[in-house]
């Protein structure tokens, strides 16, 4: 009875055997893969047809205009507003890119304007270069920029750049932030900004060497993703020959500022 029983299993494993390779053979010829693209094709491909075949199209312009920071900050003594403004035009290789800051403390202002030409160099940093002007109480001032702008690892924004102006003078300024997702629309961004000169320029109260450190945390709600009014602390910090001037001008090299504004884009 044994005997039976074992050339029974061994019959159904036989058998067994022999349909899953039948079935993985019918499986087989039932699947035809498609013709492996040649290089050939790819090269005579129209650019127009690649386009429309690959739905993508690296040469067309697009744009976008950025209003990163309009807001107001209660500093000692003064009503102070404040704006960061980006706008840009190009495609994905080359961009015109304009871009102002700066603000106005009661009816006095004073801030840069620069207009740029955008290079992309990497998948995450462009090469910029054009002029910058510097604009308030005292002379204007202008310069040649040179600078790198883009995403550092772990989601940094990163923008830093030199600049070149007249009589040897000589700057530059870095800045970077990071977006803290609390929710989707909930959002914290720490922020910094330094900036350091070349040569003293008392007409304008900037002294050589790091003249300055602005430090912002801004919590801001996105009602959309183009709309988000925030609010948020900012602090700066004068040093050197810069805190100096200020002193004499009557103003304070280290203030602490509660603000609240809008960030706008489309």
């Amino acid at each position: 009875m044994s005997a039976l029983f074992r050339s029974i299993a061994l019959f159904a494993a036989t058998f067994a055997c022999i349909s899953a390779v039948r079935a993985q053979n019918t499986s087989e010829q039932e699947h035809v893969p498609p013709d492996p693209p040649t290089a050939q094709d790819d090269h005579s491909m129209p650019y127009r047809e690649m386009v429309r075949v690959m739905e993508m199209d690296d040469r067309s312009r697009f744009g976008k205009v950025m209003l990163d920071q309009l807001e107001w900050r209660d500093t000692k003594g003064a009503d102070t507003q404040a704006w960061e403004f980006d706008a840009w035009y190009g495609n994905d290789y080359n961009k015109l890119w304009l871009e102002t800051e700066g603000e106005r403390v009661d009816s006095d202002e004073q801030g840069r304007g620069e207009q740029t030409w955008d290079r992309i160099i990497s998948p995450w940093w462009s090469f910029q270069t054009g002029v910058r002007q510097d604009f308030g109480q005292g002379p204007s001032r202008t310069w040649l920029d040179f600078g790198v702008q883009g995403l550092a690892p772990y989601f940094f924004d990163i923008d830093a750049a030199i600049y070149i102006g007249e009589e040897g003078r000589t700057s530059a300024r870095f800045s970077g932030e990071y977006d803290i997702l609390i929710t989707q629309r909930l959002i914290l961004q720490p922020e910094l900004e330094l900036r350091a000169f070349g040569k003293d320029d008392p007409e304008n109260g900037i002294g050589s060497g790091f003249s300055d450190l602005e430090l912002g945390l801004r919590l801001r709600y996105e009602f959309r993703r183009e709309f988000a009014p925030y609010v948020g602390l900012h602090w700066e910090r004068k040093f050197g020959r810069t805190a100096d001037f200020a002193r004499d001008a009557g103003e304070d090299p280290d203030e602490l500022s509660l603000v609240a504004g809008l960030r706008i884009w489309f």
